[in-house]
């Protein structure tokens, strides 16, 4: 209760107060001090999508919400608001244009990533099996597949005979990561591929896949992937930045699954959760930036 009592007269009437203290003594707004007195990254970033979020002019306040092409305009507004002269500060503007491209292109991100996640898989469009065959071939260079329809797709952890009924979950995302991971990372693809269908310490290759997808897409939801993108990107972040973050999250769980050598797949929902713990620990760090450290396909 105390806690909650001092957030309030904090948010509400203490921080405004230090904020009007700070710029009669040092001439200068929260945002030109944060700019100025961060590096760029996730520190800058965040103290700045805080500052605006909590601001009470609502130019501020609606410049974390707005399409990434009227961020020049915006950042123009936000100077004639607080009366900042462009010659007298000229890192002020390139520094917020730069936040509010990776406050605002999370945004967007995760909206082409949830209309990829609402996409469903059909095997009547050609680009939808095109993508699938591509997948086989990379996995399985050596071997045919026999029909669309086959057993064989167990062979890369598929749980039946076609693997559209297994990307009902994640839509066309799962499949959709599983060949960017396999187009960009085929050898360590197929090394994982090959501690999935280890004897004992197996498990279902596409399925966990999947299953790491609906991570990936969960961490991107609830904001726990800022601080990594704000260090790993320093403008607008794009799909392919999300998918190497899922590359990164398949490789390190088949590490992890092989160091921790559970008992079995039945398991797996234990080990899961472990990890994912793991991994939000590590997106709590303010200079978090994971990347998957093996060498891309030439």
């Amino acid at each position: 209760m105390l806690a909650y009592i001092w957030q309030y007269f904090y948010s509400s009437f203490l921080r405004f107060c230090l904020k009007w203290l700070l710029r009669q003594l040092t001439g200068r707004c929260e945002l030109q001090r944060i700019c100025s007195g961060c590096a760029p990254g996730s520190v800058r970033t965040t103290r700045v999508e805080y500052s605006l979020k909590n601001s009470k002019n609502k130019v501020l306040r609606d410049a974390v919400n707005m399409k990434v092409d009227v961020v020049k305009d915006c950042v123009a507004q936000i100077m004639r608001e607080k009366n900042i002269m462009e010659q007298k500060d000229l890192v002020f503007k390139v520094s917020l244009q730069q936040c509010l491209l990776q406050i605002n292109g999370y945004n967007t991100l995760f909206a082409s990533v949830e209309n990829l996640r609402k996409e469903a898989f059909d095997s009547e469009n050609q680009q939808h099996e095109e993508m699938l065959l591509k997948l086989w071939d990379l996995l399985m260079p050596s071997v045919t597949l026999e029909s669309r329809v086959t057993k064989q797709w167990g062979s890369i952890g598929f749980q039946g005979d076609d693997p559209k009924t297994d990307f009902r979950g994640m839509g066309v995302l799962g499949l959709v990561n599983l060949l960017f991971f396999s187009e960009h990372y085929t050898d360590a693809a197929r090394r994982v591929l090959s501690h999935a269908n280890h004897p004992k310490l197996g498990y279902s290759y596409a399925i966990v896949g999947i299953n790491l997808t609906e991570m990936a897409y969960s961490l991107l939801r609830t904001g726990a992937l800022k601080r990594h993108f704000y260090n790993m990107v320093t403008g607008e972040p794009q799909l392919h930045h999300f998918h190497q973050f899922y590359c990164y999250l398949v490789y390190e769980f088949d590490q992890f699954w092989m160091e921790e050598e559970p008992d079995s797949i039945m398991d797996f929902n234990h080990y899961r959760e472990k990890f994912h713990e793991k991994v939000k620990g590590h997106l709590l760090e303010p200079e978090v930036a994971l990347v998957l450290n093996v060498d891309p396909n030439n």
